[in-house]
């Protein structure tokens, strides 16, 4: 192979490497298996008891203690009454969470000087005697149909809370306990006793509250397609490779043996 061959040879492969660079820089989901769905980076949250402490972060921090004083035990029952391994299951693996998620609650309750209750509440009490007075296949059904929509009007608490509180700590538990129920509520589906018709249906939207604020568009202007905003890291990505390129391409080109004799010829 001569040596402008091998050159081209090389051209191509670093031309192949740097598209498949800038395809990685634009849509990295094309150029690997998508992983499954990505756990929180909970370890990038600080835990120091930080920033004020509102009304609604302490009804939080109890209301998820009380959920571990009713669940743990409504599992436990699950495992001792119910004739299907599948709920036996959900109630073991449930009930073991909440074990974990309750200690979490504590440890942020003590660091913020939140008092908790030590036992559920009168709605909480009254379904765990319904569980007692149930056998078999009916308590499978009301351990079913009771946590469901328990862990349905937590769920968009905690979202509430993650997305609003000043204090670091409370942050945290929020992340932590959504990541919990979004597990709970998915084992307590796979039991297919969930009537999901029966859930309470979402709230209408609300009118958009931005739309005035928004500088009014001439018909030309809305005619054109929004500009999509500048991805600086992106750029700067692609500028660095593309140099890199360029100046790999100079040096072999300048080390071709061809073409240093013919400079040494033009100098005689």
């Amino acid at each position: 192979m001569s040596a402008v061959e091998h050159m081209s040879r090389r051209s191509h492969l670093i031309t192949a490497a740097l598209a498949a660079m800038v395809l990685v820089l634009i849509e990295p989901r094309a150029a690997r298996a998508e992983p499954g769905v990505p756990l929180p980076p909970n370890q990038l949250i600080t835990d120091t008891g930080k920033g004020s402490v509102a009304a609604a972060d302490r009804d939080f921090t109890v209301k998820v203690r009380l959920a571990g004083l009713w669940e743990i035990p409504a599992g436990q029952m699950a495992q001792q009454k119910s004739d299907n391994p599948r709920i036996r299951a959900i109630g073991r693996e449930i009930a073991a969470q909440h074990v974990v998620l309750d200690k979490m609650t504590r440890d942020a309750a003590k660091k913020l000087n939140i008092e908790l209750p030590d036992k559920p509440n009168t709605d909480q009490q009254g379904w765990l005697a319904e569980m007692r007075d149930a056998e078999g296949e009916e308590f499978d059904q009301i351990y079913i149909d009771r946590l469901r929509a328990a862990h349905g009007k937590i769920f968009p608490a905690i979202a509430t809370i993650r997305t609003s509180t000043r204090n670091d700590t409370i942050r945290k538990l929020a992340q932590r306990a959504n990541q919990f129920v979004m597990t709970h509520l998915t084992l307590l589906e796979s039991s297919n006793l969930v009537d999901f018709a029966a859930l309470p249906t979402a709230p209408p939207p609300s009118p958009a509250t931005t739309t005035a604020a928004r500088p009014v568009l001439s018909a030309a202007d809305a005619s054109q397609p929004a500009a999509a905003p500048l991805n600086v890291p992106l750029i700067a990505g692609l500028a660095v490779a593309i140099a890199a390129v360029a100046l790999l391409l100079t040096r072999r080109l300048w080390s071709d043996p061809r073409r240093r004799r013919r400079r040494y010829r033009a100098y005689y």
